[in-house]
């Protein structure tokens, strides 16, 4: 089971991503790139940023991983939450559109056409939760 954010986390979050037939139908136009950048938490286990690129296009997800801060200033689109924010869009607990509204993730790139895409952008967060995931701040036992 991968720990949420390492290389093998976003990999299989990819895999599922592209095995999803609800996003490929409510992404099919989406053309862009997105980087879920991860603050460090250090009480949490987070001891610094992580930056994960997802390539999607056109309903899938063309790949992407983790990659440096020059990398991900390039991208297209950029959120940005610290590690328990991100923690709790996996889980379910935070959807990804209200916490953009207020406040708690915050994004760079055309929030407008992020909005044209709310379907999409909240089956991204149900995929996440789908991913057998354990967390750094998490007991052996605990997802």
């Amino acid at each position: 089971m991968p720990e949420f954010p390492t290389e093998d986390w976003f990999q299989a979050f990819i895999e599922a991503i592209n095995a999803s037939e609800e996003y490929a139908e409510f992404a099919a136009t989406w053309e862009g790139d997105v980087i879920i950048q991860i603050g460090a938490e250090p009480d949490k286990g987070m001891t610094e940023d992580v930056h994960g690129l997802l390539d999607l296009w056109h309903g899938g997800c063309r790949g992407g991983g983790l990659v440096d801060e020059e990398r991900s200033a390039a991208a297209e689109f950029a959120v940005r939450a610290p590690y328990s924010r991100w923690k709790d869009v996996i889980h379910g607990d935070l959807e990804p559109i209200k916490g953009l509204v207020q406040g708690k993730l915050r994004v760079r790139g055309d929030l407008p056409k992020i909005l044209r895409y709310v379907r999409g952008t909240q089956e991204l967060a149900y995929i996440a939760g789908q991913v057998d995931t354990t967390f750094p701040d998490d007991g052996p036992d605990r997802r």
